[in-house]
């Protein structure tokens, strides 16, 4: 272990890849977008600058996002957007390579965890580990997670909800779905186009929910000004939505994620049980902070939830914390190569 070598955590998410370097923090938060030339399959952009691209692309430029559900759903993008962000990390006159610790969904196989190891490989890095992210979001929440209470973890992503309860460091139920953040914008974008007759971009519907979604209805609800394209006439218009429309448009997507909750509270060992009633359900990932989300979880489930410090940055700063300790977090740690 010289001086010279360098770590980075890796949350490689479908909608955001995060980079924590040790001592720094997180110093990298950028979309998991690459905008690829359909002529030479060139890849033009990466990133933020690849997300401003979306859905306003000429024909011969496409925007793919290489993670879809949290795996690797187009190997050589990923290592191409892997080898953009450890680059971009390290700086452009490094030399060494460093150990990369990548985040995956707790549900990966063997196959998707071997892909994740190589891309890393290949793209730059000197060693590489994947950890499960529900256990990285666990520790980036500053749970104790060797401890022998059960502890449940809750991580909403862009494209995948996973469920975990966690007790002596390893994952004792677990439940992963791909009913997350990319699918509640879906649902606003759906219901506006029903409702309104109005076609919405992607970018519209995530704006939409963050000014104002909620989970359960309010009685103060927020309005917004959306724009977008008419579908009869075709031309550009705009109408007014409020909180509780967008309650009522995403309803069903939190239907599916409260029912994987109960469905992991019901695999949970009684003992670990009364140990999630005491500590509560701790909420991590970007959708996590959807306005009362909290609420809806405990009406439904009758234990309390906590949204963690940071919660877009748990499984981020989990990894550079796993990175650092990583005797400590050994069983946790899956593969090398």
């Amino acid at each position: 272990m010289g001086i010279f070598s360098k770590k980075l955590g890796i949350d490689l998410g479908t909608a955001n890849t995060l980079v924590f370097m040790p001592g720094k923090g997180i110093i990298l938060n950028e979309p998991s977008v690459v905008a690829v030339s359909e002529q030479d399959n060139k890849i033009l952009a990466i990133g933020i600058e690849a997300k401003e691209m979306i859905g306003k692309t000429p024909e011969s430029i496409i925007t793919y996002c290489p993670m879809k559900d949290g795996v690797i759903a187009d190997y050589r993008v990923t290592e191409a957007m892997l080898r953009y962000f450890i680059n971009k990390a390290m700086g452009p006159w490094n030399i060494f390579k460093p150990d990369v610790m990548i985040s995956v969904p707790a549900g990966v196989t063997s196959t998707e965890r071997r892909a994740v190891i190589e891309a890393a490989i290949r793209a730059g890095a000197k060693n590489a580990y994947v950890v499960k992210e529900p256990i990285l979001a666990a520790i980036g929440a500053g749970i104790p997670i060797h401890e022998s209470k059960g502890h449940m973890v809750v991580d909403i992503g862009g494209g995948t909800t996973d469920v975990a309860v966690i007790s002596l460091g390893g994952i004792v139920a677990c439940k992963s779905m791909k009913c997350a953040g990319n699918k509640i914008d879906q649902a606003i974008a759906d219901y506006i186009k029903k409702t309104f007759n109005l076609a919405i971009g992607d970018r519209t519907a995530e704006e939409v929910k963050i000014k104002i979604g909620a989970a359960v209805n309010i009685e103060d609800e927020i309005r917004v000004t959306i724009k977008g394209r008419d579908f009869v006439q075709g031309l550009p218009r705009s109408t007014q939505v409020s909180t509780n429309e967008i309650v009522k448009a995403i309803d069903n997507e939190l239907k599916q994620i409260i029912k994987t909750i109960k469905d992991v509270l019901q695999e949970t060992p009684p003992e670990l049980a009364s140990d999630i009633m005491n500590h509560g359900i701790i909420m991590t990932g970007g959708s996590s902070q959807l306005r009362n989300l909290t609420d809806l979880v405990y009406r439904k489930t009758g234990v309390k939830a906590i949204i963690a410090d940071e919660s877009l940055f748990c499984v981020a700063k989990g990894t550079g914390i796993a990175l650092e300790h990583l005797d400590v977090y050994k069983k946790t740690v899956l593969s090398k190569r």
